[in-house]
């Protein structure tokens, strides 16, 4: 069984993750002629499936809600 804590864990580990590749897609599309570039849609793609990745582990784990306000 994984804790809360391993899960929180995980999801700081991809944040940074994330944060690195949008820094390093920042500063290759900085140094390309064309955002349409084959480096820079592959730098985009792997951002985008880590973002994909984060907000569906990170939605898996919410707190079922209470129904309280």
């Amino acid at each position: 069984m994984v804790t809360m804590s391993e899960i929180n864990m995980l999801l700081a580990d991809m944040l940074k993750e994330i944060e690195q590749l949008r820094i390093g897609l920042n500063a290759l599309s900085q140094n390309k002629n064309s955002l349409v570039d084959p480096e820079v849609i592959r730098a985009s793609k792997k951002l985008d499936d880590a973002l994909n990745e984060y907000a569906r582990l990170s939605s898996k784990w919410q707190d079922p809600p209470t129904g309280q306000d």
